[in-house]
């Protein structure tokens, strides 16, 4: 996630999301905000950026709506502010399976309005054909151009949902700039994963294959593996070196996990 969330934060700083009908001021930088609520449990939302105005951007994805989403969405909000001392605005998104959703809840004395973005509303199989003759005639993607690939397989369309972020991601591969290329598979992976189960994410992944992406989730999965080793091995008070040789940790990073 920490990859994907570089990736993704770089993207964002560019873009806007003026096209959904959002604005709002450019992103600044992701932030990694848990909350802990009054069941002692963590609060984790699914997206927040700092915004160059001094402001948190927020964003929710969901693959349906429920009446509660609002109050939960709210209750984020109001946490958030509570740490922070900063305005908070958020942008919930749904997904196609969603044709309508409430956009407001008033309960008296405080009103909650969040953008809301309708995935239905966009003609997913008509903005695929259109990314695809842009890209095979070599043409330079826009930031909305990059948007519409990273949401595309949240929007309407004849394909099944899977199917269509299987081709999202065959597409967003055919990118001949890397670093337009990297940002938009790993963009569209982070968002997958707030509206596929396990085993769909598992077979995305597989489309993954020799991408520098892919490569860097490898890398960062073998490492964390041998921090789990550092970890044993230091509570079995096994030497340092012998730490080193078998996990391929240097010095400071042991020291790191020791402390």
């Amino acid at each position: 996630m920490d990859i994907i969330q570089k990736y993704t934060a770089g993207l964002f700083r560019e873009a806007t999301l003026e096209f959904y009908g959002v604005k709002a001021a450019k992103i600044k930088v992701y932030a990694n905000v848990e909350l802990p609520s009054v069941e002692v449990r963590m609060q984790k939302t699914d997206f927040i950026f700092e915004l160059e105005d001094d402001t948190y951007q927020h964003f929710e994805f969901e693959s349906t709506y429920k009446k509660e989403n609002l109050a939960r969405f709210a209750d984020y909000d109001v946490q958030i502010y509570k740490k922070y001392g900063k305005k908070i605005r958020t942008v919930v998104i749904y997904a196609s399976s969603a044709k309508e959703a409430e956009k407001v809840l008033d309960i008296g004395s405080l009103t909650y309005a969040p953008d809301v973005v309708m995935m239905y509303d966009y003609d997913g199989d008509a903005i695929y054909k259109g990314l695809e003759a842009k890209l095979k005639s070599v043409q330079e993607l826009t930031d909305a151009d990059m948007l519409n690939l990273i949401f595309l397989p949240l929007m309407r369309s004849a394909v099944p949902k899977l199917e269509l972020a299987e081709k999202s991601v065959e597409l967003a591969q055919t990118i001949e700039d890397e670093t337009k290329r990297d940002a938009c598979i790993a963009s569209t992976v982070a968002f997958m994963d707030k509206y596929l189960n396990d085993d769909e994410m598992n077979k995305i992944l597989g489309v993954l294959k020799m991408t520098k992406v892919a490569e860097m989730l490898v890398a960062d999965a073998v490492k964390e593996e041998r921090i789990e080793m550092a970890k044993e091995m230091l509570l079995d008070g096994e030497p340092l070196d012998k730490i080193m040789k078998y996990t391929k940790l240097t010095e400071e990073e042991i020291d790191e996990i020791k402390k």
